[in-house]
């Protein structure tokens, strides 16, 4: 489990901070590879972990960046909200689901990225950006799917 925590917010602090580096041409890269792996961990960690421990781990992902990169600020600011956010309605989707791990954690990964694919791009870059968030839903969504296919057959 510990492995676990440790990719959810390397993960999550390298997406943040590549898209300060990069900006929003990076995110639907970001979205399939390091945000669908943060969805997918989101609910392999939802039924080990507690909501603070979870909450806690999104909030100290987002100090990570801030600290590593204090110009990421606004980018720190956005990740936490779209993540703190779409944790709350993948939670609520994954609670409310009946079926398999897989099919549970699919199903609220759509729910989770498209929260998280528009909040994120609007609170740190201060713009609706449609292109962008739909960009990074259907990366998110299929990362996920992915990560999530990966992480059923290594970490059951």
């Amino acid at each position: 489990m510990y492995f676990a925590v440790i990719v959810y917010a390397l993960a999550m602090t390298i997406a943040n901070l590549s898209v300060a580096t990069f900006g929003p041409a990076v995110s639907p890269i970001n979205a399939f590879v390091l945000i669908g792996l943060d969805l997918a961990l989101r609910d392999w960690l939802h039924v080990r972990l507690k909501v603070w421990q979870m909450g806690a781990l999104i909030v100290a992902t987002g100090v990570m960046t801030y600290v590593l990169n204090p110009a990421a600020g606004m980018i720190a600011i956005a990740s936490a909200a779209a993540f703190t956010s779409a944790a709350v309605v993948d939670w609520s989707v994954f609670a409310k689901l009946r079926g398999s791990w897989l099919f549970r954690a699919n199903g609220s990964n759509v729910a989770g990225a498209a929260v998280d694919s528009l909040l994120f791009p609007t609170i740190a870059f201060g713009a609706l950006m449609p292109h962008i968030v739909l960009a990074q839903f259907v990366a998110k969504v299929a990362g996920g799917a992915v990560w999530a296919w990966i992480i059923k057959k290594i970490l059951k």
